[in-house]
């Protein structure tokens, strides 16, 4: 196994055999990439993919793309690895590939670069903490902010050519973004290279709709097959000498079935075992085949040694990119002894050096087959420690928690559960929610303090709000159960609001407002809480195209908002539900534009009630906004709407939100009689949703429009 990079990853084009045609194609893209581009082209994007099995040569191919892009002149090069081990860490795989170049630019041409989605990209990106008291962001947003980022990039750093090896072990977050920007890639001065195993089952189950993505858009595909018998046996002269013979290469060739990875790996064993190349010894290539990539933990410690093969197990845990004294404290050994280390692993060619003095395997198999002889106590308590090293060393929890999730369970230890509700909680503020829930899951299996899982539960199920919305129900309700534990009266009524909105959402609208009416009721000591709850449970009622008691619900709300004595969120909540009320009833429109206008400080949405508060959600003032659009107030509505498309915006819920927003703004237009306005805003409305509709179809009085 040891020497595979010289097979794989070396950027000596010599040891390229049997790839001139995907050489050829490579070089044609990056040539027509900067001709196109000094000529002004339009659509000059394109995407070149290089799959197969495991080492085969792709990582060979990506060095030899990287050189002849580095060798035209203005090209920028933007290169990055997935990792076996990473593919947990959210945005891994992009923070490589674009932190070097986003860290590079100036103040003035960072603030063009990023615009308005400084606060979203950056700390995604991890170029900045994001703010205090941040909201948590939706991916979709994350993925629009780096689409704009990336076209204000692209032309100031063109030609430029983005690399990705290993795709197959990016993280979920880098490869969503990465298959959607293929689409937009061409109408940008960009080059996509990726490289990839073919075989779907080397992708993560969520992974395997990327994969069929990747291969449908790339404009060039290649799958790399295996070496001839006569390039093998050029390899096997070129390093054992004219004598070895024929017989010998061809059983050679056979054995290793033309891998390269792999016929250096059994190159090393015969120069190891001083095994003539000739014919009567042929038969032992097999045997030294399996030594030569089976390595199993007595073959490794016989290679390397004890002391020698624990560093190099950190070293496997961390993955990419291994800072040295990061590995030398998670093996516990001394400086001394770690230096020894290395000098013996790259003397074993097992790791090499990187150009920022950092470590690398010289092949991703080679880091597999090393952590894979880690015994499973041995792993999961150094998985602990590399947690604390890289926590002290200022590197954060968002990097440790990957270490985390991995240490034993069922210690009950309060801090752990602490640590790993910290990480979701910053996940979900770079808009990984599949991060977070890991974390939680965690968490629940430690698992924590009896008064405190219920917690934990209504923060899983608050981590789903945007992904997943059959587990936030889930959650939620056994968050809501007293068999779970005690949960604090104001997280009930949140809890309890939080579903209602995910079955509001979901076309349950009689059992969400339900829900929070049978809340309201056994609600006390919390007034605001208990007029939260009854006024959600009327906001559902009045969504639903039918109900039981319409004129009594409405009659319970008039007499609720009579008895209003302040002007607090809550009681302005009420009052936007009674204009719509009212409006639903056919009331005359002073009467309705009354009620709306209280609800309004200086003709905006007050503190409490805006279009991105957690609280309320963004129903309130779009119910508010639709009862200035029937009573044709119809420039307030606008100025609502026109609020909800900049708040979504730079809080980065570009996704269902936003196009609920144009949506809105587009019925407003449409009530003005504004038809081609009405259209340009009812279009981005159906791009903004994952479904393709905005999800305003539920509302009343729009399904007109919808």
């Amino acid at each position: 196994m040891p020497g595979a990079r010289e097979a794989e990853g070396a950027p000596n084009r010599v040891r390229l055999r049997d790839r001139d045609a995907e050489l050829r194609s490579a070089e044609a893209s990056v040539d027509k990439l900067c001709r196109d581009f000094a000529a002004g082209g339009t659509e000059i994007g394109e995407l070149l993919t290089f799959s197969g099995r495991p080492g085969i040569g792709k990582t060979s191919l990506l060095h030899e793309v990287r050189r002849l892009a580095k060798l035209r002149p203005g090209a920028t090069v933007l290169f990055a690895r997935g990792g076996e081990r990473q593919f947990n860490e959210p945005y891994h795989v992009l923070r490589q590939l674009l932190q070097p170049v986003l860290g590079s630019l100036g103040p003035g041409e960072f603030r063009q670069v990023m615009g308005t989605w400084e606060e979203v990209v950056g700390p995604a990106m991890g170029l900045k903490q994001p703010k205090k008291g941040a909201r948590r962001l939706d991916p979709q947003g994350v993925r629009d902010g780096l689409d704009f980022v990336l076209t204000q990039l692209a032309p100031r750093r063109a030609p430029l050519v983005m690399i990705v090896d290993d795709l197959h072990w990016a993280d979920l977050e880098s490869l969503a973004w990465l298959t959607q920007f293929a689409v937009r890639a061409r109408e940008l001065p960009v080059l996509l290279v990726f490289a990839y195993r073919d075989d779907i089952a080397d992708w993560q189950p969520d992974s395997q709709d990327h994969h069929r993505a990747v291969a449908t858009l790339a404009t060039r595909r290649h799958e790399l097959t295996r070496l001839s018998l006569v390039a093998v046996t050029d390899i096997i002269r070129a390093e054992l000498g004219d004598r070895a013979e024929d017989a010998f290469c061809y059983e050679f060739w056979n054995v290793v079935n033309g891998n390269p990875f792999e016929v250096v790996a059994l190159l090393d064993q015969v120069r190891d075992q001083e095994l003539d190349p000739v014919e009567e010894n042929s038969l032992q290539l097999r045997e030294l085949a399996v030594d030569a990539t089976g390595m199993t933990l007595k073959s490794w410690l016989e290679r390397l040694g004890a002391a020698t093969l624990r560093f190099a197990w950190a070293a496997a845990m961390l993955g990419t990119d291994i800072r040295p004294d990061l590995a030398t404290r998670i093996s516990a050994q001394t400086t001394e002894g770690a230096r020894a280390s290395i000098v013996e692993l790259r003397k074993q060619r097992v790791l090499t050096v990187t150009p920022n003095g950092n470590l690398e395997f010289v092949h991703p198999l080679i880091a597999s087959s090393i952590y894979n002889t880690m015994p499973e106590a041995t792993r999961t308590g150094m998985h602990g420690v590399a947690a604390a090293e890289i926590e002290n060393a200022g590197l954060g929890l968002l990097a440790a928690s990957r270490h985390l999730v991995e240490t034993f369970a069922g210690e009950g230890d309060d801090r752990t559960v602490r640590k790993l509700r910290r990480a979701a909680s910053e996940h979900l503020l770079i808009g990984a929610p599949e991060a977070a829930q890991r974390c939680l899951h965690r968490a629940l299996a430690e698992p924590p303090d009896d008064q405190d899982r219920a917690e934990v539960l209504y923060e899983l199920g608050c981590s789903a709000l945007l992904t997943d919305p059959v587990a936030t129900v889930n959650q939620l309700k056994l968050a809501l159960d007293p068999e779970e534990g005690p949960l604090r009266p104001s997280l009930r009524v949140d809890a309890t609001f939080r579903l209602s909105e995910v079955l509001a959402h979901s076309g349950e609208l009689r059992e969400a407002a339900l829900v929070c009416q049978g809340e309201a009721e056994r609600t006390f000591g919390d007034q605001a809480g208990r007029l939260r709850l009854e006024a959600a449970s009327f906001m559902w009622h009045a969504y639903r195209k039918s109900e039981e008691d319409g004129p009594a619900r409405s009659a319970r709300l008039g007499a609720l908002c009579d008895s209003l004595t302040g002007r607090d969120a809550a009681d302005r909540a009420v009052l936007a539900l009674r204009a719509w009320d009212l409006t639903l009833r056919g009331e005359p429109s002073a009467e309705v534009l009354r009620h709306a206008d209280d609800v309004l400080e200086n003709g905006r949405l007050p503190k409490g009630l805006g279009w991105t508060d957690n609280t309320w959600g963004f129903e309130l003032p779009a119910t508010l906004g639709l009862s200035y659009t029937y009573n044709d107030r119809i420039a307030q509505a606008e100025r609502l709407f026109s609020d909800a498309i900049v708040q979504f915006e730079v809080a980065g819920w570009s996704g269902a939100h936003r196009g609920f927003a144009y949506f809105l703004m587009g019925l407003a237009r449409f009530r003005r009689g504004l038809l081609a306005e009405a259209e340009d805003f009812l279009r981005p409305a159906r791009c903004g949703s994952p479904s393709g509709s905005a999800p305003s179809c539920r509302w009343p009085g729009t399904r007109s429009a919808c």
